[in-house]
């Protein structure tokens, strides 16, 4: 047996980023202006883990504490969604997640007044004001920034997978939209989103971050909101395609699906062995697929670098 086989899997750390809606327990409609009292609650008993505002008042965004295994990471997920439900209950308010309400009225919302949201608000007018939504982000941190792109890279042919396990938004605005997951949809109008192009190289990131700095649409990298990217504030790859999971075991599920890809591209990485990689369009047009009722037909490129394609019979 070669010496590669004996390789071990490279150790990671894993954390959550998981957006939650806070909604009124008798109409079940958003909570345009919801009790302060929630946050501040949350804040006296979050523990390790952080809880912060978002972009809408109706939304509350948890950030688990960095995990050393899945099992943490599942658990600190658990954790911190138990602190925002016993806040929101404390304050007669309701925690809903999924990553679309499913009549609440975007209008009707109100921004939180901190100076990131109401610049982003100004600057992108009313394709951002629409964006009444919530997601789940699971970062993976692993050695050191050149592998960390390199595996990033190689995740992108898995991201329409990660969208079809978690999609929980086929509502908005009172009506069904007939797609899995509409959060996808309100972003793509935005700039900056959806799949990223194969980078090699940290460098090569950098100077797309440094490009749109120069030309002064963004602050930093934390306003590259691609499905998949480098942290702007952690060492790690995060995973940003992902809706929010109405079941904690469903959460768990891609949080451990992640974690093993990581481990095995990671690996492969330092085999020099990651495979080619597919067409960027190709990987785009199975993100539409993933996002539709049914898949009537799928194409996949294989670790060797080829096509393998089937149809499927609608029932």
């Amino acid at each position: 047996m070669s010496g590669s086989a004996h390789r071990e899997a490279p150790a990671i750390s894993l954390g959550v980023e998981e957006e939650l809606f806070l909604v009124d327990p008798d109409t079940r409609d958003l909570l345009a202006e919801p009790d302060p009292g929630i946050l501040a609650a949350c804040e006296s008993r979050r523990g390790p883990h952080k809880v912060v505002p978002e972009f809408l008042r109706a939304q509350l965004e948890t950030n688990t504490r960095v995990c050393g295994s899945v099992n943490e990471a599942c658990e600190a997920l658990r954790e911190t969604r138990r602190v925002v439900i016993e806040a929101a209950e404390e304050h007669g308010a309701a925690v809903m997640a999924a990553s679309t309400h499913p009549f609440a009225q975007w209008r009707t919302q109100l921004v939180t007044p901190k100076e990131r949201y109401e610049r982003f608000a100004a600057t992108y007018q009313e394709s951002f004001r629409r964006i009444c939504l919530t997601a789940m982000h699971v970062h993976a941190g692993f050695g050191d920034p050149e592998s960390r792109i390199r595996v990033m890279t190689a995740l992108r042919r898995h991201l329409p997978l990660f969208h079809a396990l978690s999609t929980s938004s086929p509502f908005y605005g009172g009506g069904e939209t007939g797609l899995k997951s509409w959060r996808l949809n309100l972003l793509g109008v935005l700039p900056r989103t959806s799949i990223p192009g194969p980078l090699r190289t940290r460098a090569e990131y950098d100077r797309i971050v440094d490009d749109y700095r120069r030309i002064e649409v963004i602050s930093d990298g934390s306003e590259v909101w691609w499905d998949i990217r480098p942290s702007h504030a952690h060492p790690t790859v995060e995973l940003r395609i992902c809706d929010t999971c109405p079941r904690l075991e469903d959460a768990a599920s891609i949080i451990a699906l992640y974690a093993s890809l990581v481990r095995w591209l990671a690996r492969l990485d330092g085999e020099g062995r990651l495979p080619p990689e597919p067409p960027t369009e190709i990987i785009a047009e199975n993100r539409w697929l993933s996002d539709t009722a049914c898949w009537p037909f799928s194409a996949t490129w294989t670790l060797e670098g080829g096509w393998t394609s089937r149809t499927t019979q609608r029932s």
